[in-house]
């Protein structure tokens, strides 16, 4: 996941669609489906197709509609895998886009992996002191590289092979000539899916990539779990059994787009009750509700809701900004917010508001928009968070900054209301963010953002494995 300094907020690292049909114009049915998922990355996008032979690959940096502005990968295919991308490990670069291509003894593989490996530069130490030569600067290479060398006799005994060595979060989809496999790492970190297309199958880190190309949802691929679909139909192989399952729950707070429905738990459904409880826990009283567009929309219509609060558009978002990575200068960043967004003065003017937003990160974005409102003739800025604070670094997926520049590392609540300029400040309670995702255990979600409870292994320069807040946050009431 990348950091946005424009909109102080996360970002996922990347979506992956791979489809097999014989009936399909695969391609074709790739570019929708990493359309669909063009919310998990906006800094490249390619896809990669097979007709049973040889492999082709299409990749370029930018949004997908700008890669592919001048066509798909023309060879007649039967299988495709696409792939969109922030950058974690790995710099921005060409050669760094996916999905991969490479050919080994065992013939052409393609693979594009979601998530973070957190032991991957030891294992690129070793597998180059063994000759190894990598070609990208990616963590995904380390894969190909580990499943190229494996001794096995077959492509799913050498990426379990593979696997084995591995430590993080990974959803991978890899084509062979002939098949397509779809792998979701032991704690389920990322999310994947499978659908049914006509007579062909498809496989997506969202369920809304399936509804754009008219697939039917048919099951979330399990933690641990490798499925293999070739001619003869889906295969399923359990790799591992997970000590603990431990989904992001920023999934739910913010990644994934509100029309999915991530390990039976609608999105849309998650937040909106998030905003109920933040309102119930809150008890902010104001003229209107407004949000942070558009992953704050949903849960501040579920305040309004709650509240009884009429709902407005006190914010516009300019939705045609492009490639986010792009940044200006220093000196211009200040005017990246109001790129962005702008405050509807004659919604705004004279009247008291409750502003959510789905996390604060730095704080620096959230400053600025509460003052914007204020210039608009807003006379109090009430603002709730539908996320607790986030105190420590992810590290499974999420490029995030130093926990120093965490803002709620360093500050309690009132520091930080102070630091923003908001009349009030809520944060959702952790208990209350459970309660919202009804449908998920707490017990099975990865919550390491906000209390250090990581649940796999991290990179040695982890500096906060062991530690609390440097501050213990006190949530207003």
């Amino acid at each position: 996941m990348l950091y946005d300094m424009q909109s102080d907020k996360w970002r996922e690292e990347c979506g992956v669609f791979g489809i097999f049909s014989h009936q399909e114009n695969v391609a074709l049915a790739s570019y929708w489906g990493i359309y669909a998922l063009q919310h998990r990355g906006q800094e490249s996008a390619g896809i990669a197709v097979t007709d049973g032979t040889v492999m082709d690959v299409q990749r370029g940096m930018g949004l997908v509609n700008e890669v592919f502005r001048q066509g798909l990968p023309e060879m007649p295919a039967h299988i495709a895998i696409g792939h969109v991308r922030y950058s974690t490990t790995g710099s921005s670069l060409l050669r760094n886009t996916q999905p991969l291509l490479v050919n080994y003894a065992g013939g052409q593989i393609s693979l594009a992996h979601n998530g973070n490996l957190t032991n991957a530069h030891e294992i690129r130490e070793e597998l180059e002191k063994k000759g190894s030569v990598f070609q990208t600067s990616i963590d995904s290479e380390v894969i190909v590289n580990l499943i190229a060398r494996s001794p096995k006799g077959t492509i799913e005994e050498q990426i379990i092979e593979s696997l084995v060595h591995i430590h993080g979060a990974y959803c991978l989809v890899i084509m062979t000539e002939k098949k397509l496999i779809g792998v979701r790492d032991p704690h389920g970190f990322r999310p994947l899916c499978l659908g049914r297309l006509g007579e062909g199958w498809v496989l997506a880190s969202e369920s809304c990539a399936l509804d754009t190309v008219g697939a039917e949802f048919i099951r979330d691929i399990e933690p641990g779990e490798m499925v293999i679909i070739d001619d003869n139909g889906v295969e399923s192989w359990h790799f591992a059994t997970p000590d603990r399952r431990a989904g992001c729950v920023f999934e739910y707070i913010y990644f994934a787009r509100p029309d999915s429905v991530i390990d039976g738990q609608s999105v849309y459904e998650a937040r909106f009750n998030m905003g109920r409880t933040l309102a119930r826990e809150s008890g902010f009283k104001a003229d209107i509700v407004i949000s942070v567009p558009d992953s704050g929309t949903t849960a501040a219509l579920g305040y309004s809701h709650e509240a009884g609060i009429p709902f407005a558009e006190g914010l516009m978002k300019n939705r045609y900004i492009g490639r986010t990575f792009i940044q200006p200068e220093q000196k211009k960043r200040d005017m990246g917010v109001r790129i962005k967004l702008n405050a509807v003065t004659s919604v705004v003017k004279g009247k008291s508001v409750v502003m959510v937003d789905d996390s604060i990160v730095r704080g620096t974005t959230s400053g600025k928009i509460v003052r914007m409102l204020k210039e608009a003739g807003a006379t109090k800025v009430h603002m709730c968070v539908s996320s607790p604070p986030i105190g420590f670094p992810c590290y499974y997926g999420i490029d995030t900054s130093a926990r120093k520049e965490l803002i709620a590392a360093t500050k309690q609540v009132e520091e930080i209301r102070q630091f923003i300029g908001a009349d009030s400040l809520h944060y959702l309670s952790l208990a209350g963010l459970h309660a919202a995702i009804g449908n998920i255990s707490e017990k099975t979600l990865c919550n390491a953002c906000f209390n250090c409870d990581y649940p796999a292994q991290t990179p040695s320069e982890c500096d906060c494995a062991n530690n609390k807040f440097l501050f213990e946050p006190k949530v207003n009431k």
